[in-house]
C-alpha cells in the first residue's frame, strides 16, 4: 500500500522536533526568490539531515532526537545549470539544491539517486548542532539505536520490536565498554534484520553487512569468481571470440550466436573513474552505451540478454540510463516513498514517481529482453529490475530471487567516528508491490551462479532458448 504522511503524523513529528530542541519550519519568504538562492538552514523531510548553506558551502548534519553530528562539507560550484545550485568537491557536483517557486521550500538531489528530497527552512541551526555530541560508548549506542528507531523502513515489515532490542542491549554498555565490545553489540542488534543495507564499519577495519537469510553477498562471492567462469563459458561453449570490457571490467558486452546480444554489468559504482563520482560514471556509461546500442546492433538483435545476476548496486540513475536505451516511450519505473515520521514507522512522505525516459537522439532497442538475476543482484541492480518490469515487451526475468534491498544507503556517522548505513525508503514496483525484504522473484526460475555451476563454467540461465521477435 502506498502511504502518505497525515496531518496528525506531521504534527507528531513537529512536536518531537520541538522536544529535541530542533527549530520548526519558518514561514514563506516574501516575494519571488531565484532557485539558486539557497542560503539558509534546511531540514530534510525524512532522512534526518540538516543542511546549512552559507559562504559558498553546504554543510550536512546527521540529526536524531538526541544528537547532531557533522557529516560532510561541500563547496558551491559556479555555472550551475538549469536554475539549481550545485555543490561538490574538486569542481565535480555531488548534489544540487533548488528553491521551489513558492520561494519557501526547496528540493535536494543527491546526484546518482532517482528522486528529489523535500527541504523545509529552519530559522537557525538547531541548538544541538552548536555543541559536540559526546563520543562515549553509551552515547554512541543511543545515537545508533535512535537512528534506526527514527528512520529504518522495515521494523514493522519484519516484526522487529526495536524498543525491546534497546532494552536487551543497552544494559550491556557502560563507560568502560571497549570499542570491540561495543562494535559486537551493535552488530548483534542489526544482524536479525537480515538487511544488506544495514552495515557498520567499526574499529580495526572491522565491517559487518547484513543479508537476507539463505543468501550470499560479495564478501562470500567475488565478482571475478563469477565473471571468469562465465567468460570461459561464453568462449568455450558459445563460440564467443570477442568480449569487450569497460569500467574496470564491471561492464562487458559480447555478440552471441543467433543475432543475440549479451550485456553484463556487475556494479553501478566503483568503475575506476577519476574522480570516482556519479558525474564521471554517467559520462562513462553514456560512452559505453553508445558503443553497444549502435544502429547495426539494434537492427540485428533478435534478443538481448542483460546479465545482472551479480550486481553490487550503486547509482540508481545509471540503471535508469540503461533502461532508457531499451524503450522508445516513457513509462513508470517505480515510485519512491521516504519514511518521514521519527515516532511512527508506518508514516511516509509524498509519492515520488520515477520514470524511464528514452535517451534522446540515440538508437533504442525495443525487442525481446532477458534479465538474469540472483540473490547477488543487490540494490541498484534491483531497482533496474523494477525499471524493466513495465517495459513493452516486459523483460523475462530468469534466475533466482534478488537480495531484497532498494532504498538508497543513508550513510551516517557515529559520535566515536564509526560509520553505518540504514535504509529509510520504500520502492513500489510497477505491479504495485513492495519487494523490500523478500526480493523480486524471477518469471522463470533457474539455479543461478551456484558453486557447482561456476566450477564447471556453466550458466543455465544464459543458455535457455531465447524469445525472439
Amino acid at each position: 500500500m502506498r502511504r502518505r504522511l497525515s496531518v496528525a503524523a506531521a504534527l507528531a513529528g513537529s512536536l518531537l522536533l520541538a522536544a529535541c530542541g530542533l527549530p520548526q519550519a519558518v514561514g514563506p519568504t516574501a516575494g519571488d526568490v531565484a532557485s539558486t538562492q539557497v542560503d539558509g538552514v534546511w531540514r530534510t523531510d525524512g532522512y534526518g539531515w540538516v543542511i546549512q548553506v552559507a559562504g559558498g558551502h553546504a554543510k550536512t548534519y546527521d540529526i536524531t532526537s538526541l544528537s547532531c553530528i557533522p557529516n560532510g562539507d561541500l563547496t558551491r560550484i559556479d555555472g550551475s545549470p538549469g536554475g539549481a545550485a550545485q555543490f561538490g568537491k574538486r569542481d565535480t557536483a555531488e548534489e544540487t539544491l533548488r528553491r521551489n517557486p513558492d520561494g519557501r521550500t526547496a528540493e535536494l538531489r543527491l546526484l546518482g539517486t532517482a528522486a528529489d528530497i523535500d527541504l523545509v527552512p529552519l530559522p537557525a541551526l538547531p541548538e544541538l548542532c552548536t555543541r559536540p555530541t559526546p563520543s562515549d560508548p553509551l552515547t554512541t549506542f543511543d545515537v545508533f539505536w535512535a537512528t534506526f528507531a527514527e528512520n529504518y523502513n522495515s521494523t514493522v515489515r519484519k516484526h522487529i520490536d526495536w524498543n525491546a532490542v534497546r532494552n536487551t542491549y543497552r544494559p550491556m554498555v557502560n563507560a568502560s565498554t571497549s570499542p570491540d565490545q561495543l562494535y559486537q553489540i551493535l552488530v548483534n542488534m542489526i544482524r536479525p534484520l537480515g538487511d544488506n543495507h544495514a552495515q557498520i564499519d567499526g574499529p580495526n577495519d572491522q565491517e559487518f553487512t547484513g543479508q537476507r537469510p539463505g543468501t550470499r553477498d560479495d564478501d562470500q562471492v567475488d565478482d571475478t569468481d563469477v565473471t571468469k567462469p562465465i567468460d570461459q563459458h561464453l568462449r568455450q561453449n558459445l563460440g564467443v571470440r570477442d568480449i569487450q570490457k569497460w569500467a574496470d571490467d564491471d561492464i562487458a558486452y559480447a555478440d552471441l550466436p543467433g543475432n543475440r546480444g549479451y550485456l553484463r554489468i556487475t556494479a553501478f559504482q566503483d568503475w575506476g573513474t577519476k574522480p570516482d563520482q556519479y558525474v564521471a560514471r554517467q559520462a562513462l556509461l553514456d560512452k559505453v552505451l553508445d558503443e553497444v546500442f549502435t544502429d547495426q546492433h539494434v537492427r540485428s538483435w533478435r534478443s538481448l540478454i542483460v546479465d545482472l545476476s551479480y550486481n553490487e548496486g550503486g547509482d540508481d540513475q545509471l540503471g535508469l540510463s540503461l533502461a532508457g536505451r531499451l524503450t522508445d516511450r516513457p513509462y513508470l519505473a517505480y515510485t519512491k516513498f521516504v519514511r518521514n515520521n521519527p515516532t511512527d514507522p508506518t508514516k511516509y512522505g509524498r509519492a515520488r514517481p520515477v520514470m524511464v525516459v528514452p535517451t534522446a537522439d540515440r538508437p533504442h532497442y525495443t525487442g525481446p529482453l532477458r534479465l538474469l538475476t540472483s540473490d547477488l543482484t543487490v540494490s541498484a541492480g534491483e531497482t533496474f529490475t523494477e525499471a524493466v518490469m513495465a517495459r513493452t515487451p516486459p523483460a523475462t526475468r530468469v534466475g533466482t530471487t534478488t537480495q531484497g534491498v532498494f532504498a538508497d544507503d543513508m550513510e551516517r556517522q557515529l559520535p566515536n567516528g564509526w560509520s553505518f548505513t540504514v535504509g529509510n525508503e520504500d520502492y513500489i514496483a510497477p505491479d504495485g508491490r513492495n519487494y523490500e525484504g523478500p526480493g523480486i522473484p524471477p518469471t522463470t526460475e533457474v539455479p543461478s551462479l551456484t558453486p557447482q555451476q561456476l566450477a564447471a563454467d556453466q550458466d543455465p540461465a544464459l543458455d535457455l532458448p531465447s524469445d525472439t521477435r
